[in-house]
């Protein structure tokens, strides 16, 4: 991979910086930000915090305080925070295997696993590949159930014409290093529900009632607590993951871009799909609407021999990788799920072949077409 943050991003930094006297906490860019990003993906509010985890975090939280306690559904294959914040929350993961085309939960699976314990349904995008179907859409609707989307690694892919991340009752999104937009740390939490974004400021700053916009609510709270000053109200035992001016500059910048800078990585990933010999690696993933992070590479059939060979040529020619794709293969093979669920893992099989005979490998907008073609031709060659 290649860091996401240009020259041009760090000028307009230091710029920024230059001002006399400028504020640095949150404040005036992050809010700006909050708009621009909205607007851009097509949602009523986003809230910035820290990190892709901690919009999670306080997502699951919020899920917790409004809709109690149950069962969240969840992918075999994404990144560990999503699974750690719904164990933080005092919610029930529910697995699910995966769909090899899209890396995404098995909605079949989802569909069955449903029910009255249901709190929400938490999907991944992985890698960029849209993971959602109407029928799952149809359904949570009919029940009244959630849809949680994590669009970390999906930024601008698209499901019926519609950017990931505007189709659920919350999305989450990352910004962190390599992906497609990036503020060095930092994540998005985007959503319709009035009642839900108030809750998500409150947590997102110490559980502070200062912080909710809406007066008629901050005035109910201090109504209530006559005793206590309304700037110190804390409702929830809650967290402090606020971002800084610093990392809403840099994003503000970098959102000139994104779609530019997205046309590109797909490209880039229909270059090396249509490189690869297709009776050695997978290359029927669903790449409509996707908005691709990393290149995927699975192996057409479980081939330990061919897994060694694969990977000794990327060393050898300086190639980066990840075994297991998006957040290191099977969540429930790692020892905080398995001290958990036990051998749950065996339970799941294409997630786990994708955990021992599939990878991502960089994509980034600079990245020269025809070293994918010497990729693709190296990898045919094994």
């Amino acid at each position: 991979m290649r860091n996401n943050i240009t020259r041009a991003d760090l000028d307009v930094l230091i710029e920024f910086l230059q001002q006399d006297d400028p504020i640095l906490t949150q404040s005036k860019n992050v809010a700006a930000f909050e708009r621009e990003w909205s607007e851009w993906l097509g949602v009523k509010h986003s809230l910035f915090v820290n990190s892709g985890s901690s919009a999670n975090l306080i997502t699951m939280a919020v899920l917790r305080e409004l809709h109690g306690e149950g069962e969240v559904i969840v992918p075999t294959l994404t990144w560990v925070s999503d699974i750690a914040s719904v164990l933080h929350a005092g919610l029930k993961p529910v697995f699910v295997d995966i769909n090899p085309r899209t890396l995404g939960m098995d909605i079949s699976q989802v569909l069955d696993k449903l029910s009255d314990k249901t709190r929400a349904v938490f999907l991944t995008h992985v890698l960029g590949y849209n993971a959602l179907e109407q029928r799952l859409l149809d359904e949570l609707d009919k029940r009244g159930i959630p849809l949680i989307e994590d669009c970390c690694e999906s930024h601008g892919a698209t499901f019926n014409d519609r950017k990931v991340g505007s189709l659920g009752w919350a999305s989450n999104f990352s910004f962190y290093y390599a992906h497609h937009l990036s503020t060095i740390e930092g994540g998005m939490i985007c959503t319709n529900n009035d009642a839900q974004y108030e809750t998500l400021r409150i947590y997102r700053s110490h559980g502070m009632v200062r912080e909710v916009q809406d007066e008629a609510t901050r005035d109910d709270w201090s109504n209530r607590h006559p005793d206590l000053n309304p700037d110190f109200i804390f409702a929830f035992p809650a967290y402090n993951v606020r971002g800084t001016e610093l990392n809403a500059v840099l994003g503000r910048n970098q959102l000139q871009r994104l779609d530019a800078n997205n046309a590109t990585r797909t490209l880039n990933l229909e270059r090396f799909l249509n490189g690869l010999d297709a009776t050695k690696y997978q290359t029927d993933f669903a790449v409509e609407g996707s908005s691709n992070y990393a290149f995927t590479l699975v192996l057409r059939k479980p081939d330990t021999d061919l897994r060694d060979r694969v990977e000794a040529a990327l060393r050898s020619h300086g190639v980066e990788f990840r075994r297991g794709t998006a957040g290191g293969g099977n969540q429930l093979r790692q020892p905080y799920t398995r001290a958990r669920f036990g051998d749950e893992y065996k339970n799941y099989p294409f997630v786990n072949h994708v955990h021992f005979f599939g990878w991502y490998i960089g994509n980034y907008p600079d990245l020269e077409p025809e070293n994918i073609d010497v990729l693709t031709q190296l990898l045919n060659q094994l």
